[in-house]
């Protein structure tokens, strides 16, 4: 019973770090730029939606308003910094948007304030949902799981069977030829951009009633990204959604049974110090190992 719900809790982790994840490979594997702020627009839905939230008693409302700030958020950005680094050097864009970090955190506090907020889970998904007998789970962490999937067939649906999906791609592969075509490919690239940011704005919607809504809250969930990204294959979304899937469970049950096996053989404060730690570094340990076997991660771009 116990395996179970973990294994439910690592696949609500694994769709909130795809709903990131996403967004992020879907900007590096077309634009070719590495965004460390990627977390900002996180932090930026969850904040949106958590003051809208408050003030109008609506969820719905506070996520309504939270993607398109996300998004014109991140479509600002591109305007004003990002294109002017596409064909400078990754170690510029680096810079460039871990300044961005900081400058997002500041303002979120100059906005805010330091004090974290907290949104509530809506009423009509505070209830629980008996799975099997005996086994009941939250209904709004499945409805985590309904939006990830959601967002994944939408994702599939833009990229495979429409018009902008082909000209995204065609831009993926040759900037150039396309825009020689007639497409306006700055255009394309800052709707791509608004489209990854408001993927980041809706992780950080979904994640505000089960987290503190709080500034530089998207640092952590960034590093869990790149690992994700780093699995599942630069650039491609479909080795996003499985790294995530992989990442979240990993995590979890090592948090989870880590402890209680190493009891087996240790002490109980010894083995709870040694579980804690391993079981944080268990991510790592697996991107190492995995990446010992394939080290372009399991969808390489030119494979997809």
């Amino acid at each position: 019973m116990l395996v179970l719900e973990q294994a439910l809790n690592g696949l609500q982790l694994g769709v909130m770090l795809f709903l990131m994840s996403a967004g992020l490979t879907l900007v590096f594997g077309i634009m070719r730029v590495i965004n460390l702020a990627h977390g900002s627009f996180y932090m930026i839905g969850a904040y949106v939606a958590a003051t809208v939230a408050m003030r109008s008693g609506s969820f719905l409302l506070g996520l309504l308003a939270a993607l398109p700030a996300a998004g014109i958020a991140g479509m600002v950005v591109e305007l004003l910094v990002l294109r002017r680094l596409y064909r400078r050097d990754h170690l510029d864009q680096v810079l460039a948007t871990f300044g961005l970090i900081f400058f997002f955190n500041e303002l979120t506090r100059m906005i805010w304030g330091r004090q974290p907020l907290f949104m509530d889970v809506p009423s009509w998904l505070a209830g629980s949902v008996e799975l099997l007998p005996g086994i009941h789970y939250p209904l709004y962490r499945l409805a985590i799981l309904l939006a990830g999937m959601v967002v994944a067939l939408f994702l599939y649906l833009l990229f495979s069977r429409t018009r902008l999906g082909m000209q995204i791609r065609a831009g993926a592969t040759s900037r150039e030829i396309v825009g020689a075509l007639g497409v306006n490919i700055r255009l394309l690239y800052t709707l791509v951009f608004g489209l990854g940011t408001m993927l980041a704005g809706l992780a950080g919607v979904m994640a505000g009633p089960i987290l503190a809504v709080e500034p530089g809250m998207g640092e952590s969930i960034l590093i869990l990204t790149f690992v994700v990204i780093v699995i599942g294959g630069i650039g491609s979304v479909r080795g996003a959604l499985v790294g995530a899937i992989l990442v979240g469970l990993v995590d979890t049950l090592a948090r989870a049974f880590l402890p209680g096996l190493l009891r087996l053989a240790l002490d109980t404060a010894a083995a709870d110090r040694a579980g804690a730690a391993i079981a944080s570094m268990s991510v790592y340990i697996f991107m190492a190992l995995f990446l010992a076997f394939r080290p372009a991660g399991l969808f390489p771009v030119s494979e997809s």
